[in-house]
């Protein structure tokens, strides 16, 4: 205490001799949290240098605002030399640790270099020995089972490494649905039948090993019980969270008995973890981490008592090695969650390595998120203008962003409303977390989502609001302006699609003054149904969609289930493998407007869904089928389309695209009548 109140006096005396200047502390991993932190490597007498932790530096500049009163300083900056900073908690700051308009507080990597903030643990405790028969490494991690967290998750040497699995890759498929007293269409049961072989007893199978199954929009998490053989069937220890039909396909996880291929690993309820080396790694060199803490950092303010963090500033960091699973309770609380094996929809409740709560005008500024197994970031209730910013979030167990919250919050403080996520890389996530979002953007509004690139996505790439139907939504206003979303459904291309139902975009409820503008989406598949481009789902209201190319879907380029009053003008929709548009549900009053738009196709009808009444209006449209054939309107020819009302000034003719194959949307011969050119070289990050 005494060292404390030194401490702060000292730098209270600087800040007030120098007036007001810009205090830098800096963090190394050579450091000593006894040090004063004011210089960026230790000196030669070994006696001053940089801070060794992160919380450290934290209570450094509490002290140096404590001192000062925040009137003499015009700025305070914690610069993080390279390293790993492994947490034994989750770095929280709160109100106090807020920047001001005249002292905003700026936590950096030092120039030139690439910090890590890291929750996971090392794994260093390796010996030889073998499983099946294969040379694996073993190391001994204490219990698992007498509170000792266990993990899902272990990269080596910077990557990935695959629990072991079976099938090693696809999938094995249901074979039929087992009914329970209480399971219906949309409450899972604990079992099902499996094909053939697929599965066995295996003794290390119950209590350790997972099934996960897919199945419409979700992924559920199914810790095995039993297996038999004979009847053929598998109990889990949870609940799937629809019920399961034949074809639905699935895994199974950390069985013992199957671990075979270099790169694999299982750890059992003892705490012994065994992995199978890749070629070339040697016991005492490889690089190993599991993760270790839910969360990284949280950003804790109390929005309902008014008191928010304001202008903090984070940039160059990288955040890696967390892990949220539904037994967990840092981060969002898991209270009910214990006996969960999955979401009903975006993996919504899964925590976020980096979180906030009454966060205003904070910026991560190309920060990277990389190796966790939850989503990056999630800006929680009362989070308003804040900005990410170049940033990089990459292999996620979860999704990218997550923007508000489920919960309607009107004009209070808990409103969350006016953040930016802009030229930032956003990919290859899903891998615990299959039906998590790239950006989710829940009840809030008037948020700006630009210019990013956001793929590898088992479902939606983005997704706004959480209204179904027509009732009170606060999701309108947000802009979806130059983005690149690709490879949604599926990591790559030739990979088989495990979910339903998703799309480039998604929304739900009243949208009024959402805009979707200027992206590309273009590789986008679903299972058995709902690989679209531009998803209008349950009760999308009053939202425009115009100059956006939409092509390689498996189910269309545009589907609206039920909503009213949207707009969908001069875009082009191109290469639907099963259909091109599509509109489910009549509802008595107009569902939307298609006009100046062009529709090119190779396979499939033109359209799908219910078109007994129109309840639309369609117009200034252009259509070619690339083969020629004639093309039919719901059964019908254009003439007798055009009778009814709709394409009045519509026109089938080709566009003459230079190479739409190959993604070339250009015109060879300049635009047809009725739309207008736009300009995709700005789309994804600058």
């Amino acid at each position: 205490m005494r060292y404390s109140m030194i401490f702060g006096l000292m730098l209270a005396a600087m800040a007030i001799r120098a007036g007001a200047e810009t205090i830098t502390f800096f963090v190394g991993p050579d450091g000593n949290d006894a040090w004063s932190g004011r210089i960026a490597a230790r000196n030669a007498q070994g006696s001053d240098g940089p801070f060794a932790t992160l919380t450290h530096a934290r209570n450094a500049v509490r002290a140096a605002k404590r001192g000062t009163g925040g009137q003499a300083l015009s700025a305070i900056e914690v610069d993080v030399r390279a390293g790993v900073y492994f947490l034994d908690a989750r770095l929280v700051l709160g109100p106090e640790d807020s920047g001001s308009p005249t002292c905003p507080i700026t936590w950096t990597a030092y120039a030139g270099e690439s910090p890590i903030v890291s929750g996971g643990r090392p794994i260093r405790q390796w010996e030889h020995g073998t499983l099946n028969g294969h040379a694996v490494w073993i190391a001994k991690l204490g219990d698992t089972a007498q509170g000792k967290r266990a993990f899902r998750e272990l990269w080596v040497n910077g990557q990935r490494r695959q629990r072991a699995r079976l099938p090693k890759k696809d999938y094995f498929e249901v074979a039929a649905t087992l009914k329970e007293p209480g399971s219906s269409e949309y409450k899972g049961g604990h079992a099902f039948a499996f094909r053939g072989a697929d599965l066995r007893a295996w003794p290390g199978a119950a209590g350790v090993g997972e099934v996960i199954v897919f199945n419409r929009w979700v992924e559920s998490r199914l810790p095995i019980a039993s297996i038999d053989e004979e009847k053929h069937h598998v109990t889990c220890g949870k609940a799937a969270v629809f019920e399961l039909v034949p074809g639905d396909p699935y895994y199974i996880e950390n069985v013992p008995e199957t671990l075979s291929e270099p790169g694999e690993w299982c750890l059992d309820r003892s705490g012994t973890l065994w992995y199978c080396p890749m070629p070339g790694e040697e016991i005492g060199k490889a690089d190993a981490l599991a993760p270790n803490l839910t969360q990284l950092l949280r950003l804790e303010g109390d929005p309902a008592a008014g008191h928010f963090l304001d202008r903090l500033t984070f940039r160059g960091i990288t955040f890696s090695h967390s892990e949220w699973y539904y037994d967990r309770d840092e981060g969002k609380e898991a209270a009910g969650l214990a006996s969960a094996s999955g979401f009903n929809q975006a993996a919504h409740g899964v925590a976020a390595a980096i979180s906030a709560r009454g966060a205003h005008g904070c910026v991560f500024d190309h920060c990277t998120v990389e190796h966790v197994g939850n989503y990056a970031v999630d800006l929680e209730a009362g989070c308003r203008d804040d900005r990410i910013l170049g940033c990089r979030f990459m292999d996620l167990g979860g999704g990218g962003v997550k923007i508000g919250e489920t919960e309607l919050h009107g004009d209070s403080p808990l409103a969350t409303f006016g953040n930016e996520v802009s030229n930032s890389v956003i990919a290859d996530g899903g891998h615990l977390f299959a039906s998590a979002i790239g950006v989710w953007i829940g009840q809030s509004h008037d948020n700006r989502i630009l210019h990013n690139d956001i793929h590898g996505f088992y479902y939606t790439g983005i997704s706004i609001g959480w209204t179904w139907g027509y009732g009170p939504a606060e999701s309108g206003g947000n802009l979806i302006e130059s983005n690149d979303i690709h490879h949604i459904g599926m990591h790559a291309d030739g990979e088989k699609p495990v979910l339903s139902d998703m799309g480039g975009i998604y929304t739900l409820g009243n949208e009024k003054g959402t805009i979707i503008r200027l992206n590309r989406f273009h590789d986008i598949a679903g299972l058995r149904y709902g690989g679209w481009g531009i998803y209008f789902d349950e009760g999308t209201a009053d939202i425009l969609a115009e100059n956006n190319l939409v092509y390689r879907t498996t189910h269309g380029g545009f589907h609206q289930h039920y909503g009213k009053n949207n707009q969908v003008r001069n875009n082009i929709f191109a290469m639907g493998r099963d259909m091109q548009l599509q509109r489910t549900r009549l509802e008595g009053h107009r569902s939307f407007t298609f006009e100046h738009n062009i529709v090119w196709w190779q396979s499939g009808p033109l359209l799908s869904g219910d078109w007994k009444r129109m309840e639309t209006v369609f117009d200034h449209n252009t259509y070619w089928m690339a083969d020629g054939r004639e093309i039919r309107f719901a059964g019908r020819t254009f003439a007798h389309w055009q009778e009814g009302g709709e394409d009045q000034h519509s026109q089938i003719a080709d566009p003459h695209f230079i190479a739409p194959r190959r993604g070339d949307f250009n015109f060879k011969e300049g635009p047809p009548a009725g739309f207008a050119p736009f300009d995709l070289s700005q789309v994804g990050p600058h």
